[in-house]
């Protein structure tokens, strides 16, 4: 059995104490931490990223934010966020595909896991990363928790990633606190007929940072060109890359490849292919999607 990750508090005015956190108004006093506070202090002594969204993410918006974590966490970005389904859980798990630096905080204590179906992941993040809490060790939810849960994500971010988001004040409160503590607030685009494309849209027409990828991300924490995302080496035959093409440009069912005048039997053979080399992924309804 593997050992359990050590555990550790951390007092306002301790050195080891998230600096940007700290200096902001109302801050925690105390901090528990899962995975130590050394540990705690060297995954924030690098950028960190906030990602949140949608709950109720789509599969484009579960793809688009493991591809984003993934990449930013590969650069050495540390990625933030709650710990819940949709776009909170993608991001953690992004991250961890390339063991890369990520943190959590919990509405809770640190050692309750909520939801409670996401233990395995809490278990994960707590082994490679922190777990945090201002909350003491087996505390229960209260009704505020999830609201001061958000103050400690954003105050310890750099900058704010919206991924997916209905345009409502809750929905986009990261944001909005984002704004008030002076960190940087980005989102992704999405589907103009998507309900959780609303809120990143108006971000975005309010004068969010426009993020496609983890090198727009890249280029907002470091500026342009000063530091490369990981290019994403995937070998593929012309016949392979021309099917990968087309679903991209949104021939993303067998369906509508057939349509477009591919052979079935070959198009079958094709995507199971980019399925094994992992450039395609299985989305809703037999959609496919690119892998980010």
């Amino acid at each position: 059995m593997s050992a359990e990750p050590s555990r550790g508090e951390l007092c306002r005015h301790d050195p080891c104490f998230p600096a940007a956190l700290a200096q902001m108004r109302g801050a925690p006093r105390v901090l528990y931490v899962v995975g130590g506070p050394e540990r705690l202090e060297r995954l924030l002594s690098q950028p960190a990223v906030a990602i949140v969204g949608s709950r109720k993410a789509t599969d484009y918006g579960m793809e688009t934010t493991r591809g984003l974590a993934r990449g930013l966490a590969a650069s050495g970005v540390t990625v933030l966020g709650a710990l819940a389904d949709g776009i909170a859980a993608a991001a953690h798990l992004g991250a961890l595909e390339v063991d890369g630096p990520t943190v959590t905080v919990m509405p809770g204590g640190a050692d309750v896991c909520s939801p409670a179906s996401r233990r395995a992941l809490h278990k994960r993040i707590g082994d490679v990363g922190c777990v945090v809490s201002e909350q003491p060790w087996g505390r229960g939810i209260r009704r505020w928790s999830h609201l001061a849960r958000t103050r400690i994500v954003v105050g310890m971010a750099q900058m704010v990633i919206v991924v997916e988001a209905e345009e409502h004040p809750t929905a986009l409160a990261p944001a909005r606190l984002a704004e008030v503590l002076g960190r940087a607030v980005a989102a992704v685009p999405g589907r103009v007929s998507s309900p959780v494309s609303q809120g990143p849209h108006a971000l975005l027409a309010a004068g969010a940072r426009l993020i496609r990828g983890p090198q727009d991300a890249l280029d907002a924490l470091y500026g342009v060109g000063v530091k490369q995302a990981p290019a994403k080496k995937i070998p593929l035959t012309p016949s392979l890359r021309e099917v990968l093409a087309q679903v991209g440009s949104g021939h993303d069912t067998l369906a509508k490849l057939a349509a477009a005048g591919n052979d079935a039997e070959e198009t079958i053979v094709a995507l199971a292919e980019l399925e094994l080399t992992g450039a395609l992924v299985r989305g809703d309804g037999g959609r496919y999607l690119p892998r980010g």
